[in-house]
């Protein structure tokens, strides 16, 4: 009986270590990584601002002289030609000083007739020895007076004039009226703006560059506008202005850019996004990729980095890369030797990995994979 129980005893044993035997053996742990598509050295970094949209000319018309406003013939969104009235003040006073001119005008020609008339006789009489030569000096002055005071009156009576032509406000141009600054039986000022006039074909837009960026913007760059009012499309602009001197507080400055192909859905005031590419580069000029900074280390050997060539089911090998650095910024570490385009910079767990390891990794670039379990679950045991 006893040698029953032990060969009953021994086939079990033998039969559980069989199905301990045909357990799977567990598969590598692959240390996850993150990585990221390096872009090309002349790559540009692209920045947006915002601006507003203004005409291609803006016009802030006033009256050379100050009177009230009798008539004020258009209105905002009004186009008008070259010569269109736009505003006219009442002309009375200056035209009582026109009559004032003209009456004293006539009367300085008379005095200059009758100082003519005395000149030449008095001359005549000085030539045959009957006037004496202080009549004649006297008859030439008074002639002489004359004529000024003619020359003066005349002048004065021009501008009596212009003064009348003054209280028309005209177009200078053809273009739209973008604002009207006064009403009628206002009193306005020499020089105040009573009508603002847009014109010009090209329609500009205005926006700030913070201090940091401006010496990298120049004139006859070209940049991309959006309009939120106008969806779907982009317009090319070409930098026309850069301001020298910050607005504001001073940490920013005004740029102007004009849109080389407007369109007629454009309208000053209208809000707008301004997209500038700026050229990637260390503070020496040289050309480089900007990386976080975490992604290169350095040991006795120099600085380097990992760089992943992709295998099959989200697996990658990992390979050593020697690369030269530049300056340090916000926008990561400068590379300016070492990476090319279209190489996969691991940027994750770079401290931990070896030269030619396997390793776990995403498809998307940029995105952490799923982080591996610790250790593999055990394999349970067969009945």
């Amino acid at each position: 009986m006893s040698d029953r129980r032990a060969l009953a005893a021994l086939a079990a044993l033998t039969l559980l270590t069989a199905c301990r035997d045909e357990a799977p053996a567990p598969e590598p742990v692959l240390r996850p990584v993150r990585f990221m598509v390096v872009g090309d050295a002349q790559d540009a970094r692209r920045r947006t601002f915002a601006g507003t949209a203004q005409s291609g000319a803006e016009s802030r018309l006033s009256f050379k002289v100050s009177g009230t406003l009798t008539e004020v013939p258009v209105k905002v969104g009004s186009e008008v030609e070259k010569g269109a009235l736009l505003a006219r003040l009442d002309p009375s006073d200056y035209e009582l000083q026109v009559q004032e001119a003209v009456a004293a005008y006539t009367q300085a020609q008379a005095q200059l007739r009758n100082a003519e008339a005395t000149f030449n006789r008095t001359r005549d009489l000085y030539a045959s020895r009957t006037a004496s030569r202080q009549d004649m000096d006297q008859a030439r002055a008074a002639r002489d007076s004359a004529r000024a005071s003619v020359y003066s009156i005349g002048k004065r009576l021009q501008l009596a004039r212009s003064q009348v032509k003054y209280t028309r406000l005209e177009a200078p141009v053809d273009g739209v009226v973008s604002a009207v600054a006064a009403e009628v039986n206002e009193n306005v000022a020499s020089g105040q703006p009573v009508v603002v006039l847009s014109s010009g074909d090209s329609p500009e837009v205005r926006f700030a560059v913070p201090e940091v960026l401006i010496a990298r913007i120049k004139t006859g760059d070209t940049v991309q506008v959006a309009f939120d009012a106008i969806d779907g499309q982009r317009f090319e602009a070409v930098i026309n202005e850069v301001g020298v001197t910050g607005s504001g507080t001073g940490s920013t400055f005004p740029v102007t850019a004009r849109i080389e192909a407007p369109d007629e859905a454009i309208r000053p005031g209208m809000a707008a996004e301004v997209t500038v590419a700026f050229e990637v580069a260390d503070q020496g000029g040289t050309p480089a990729v900007r990386v976080p900074p975490f992604a290169v280390v350095e040991d006795v050997e120099g600085r380097f980095v990992y760089l992943l060539e992709p295998g099959g089911a989200g697996q990658g090998t990992v390979r050593r890369q020697s690369v030269e650095v530049g300056d340090l910024t916000a926008d990561g570490l400068a590379v300016t030797l070492g990476l090319v385009a279209g190489d996969r910079l691991v940027t994750a767990g770079v401290t931990m990995l070896v030269d030619g390891q396997t390793v776990a990794v995403d498809g998307d670039p940029g995105r952490a994979p799923a982080e591996a379990p610790a250790e593999p679950p055990p394999a349970e045991d067969a009945p």
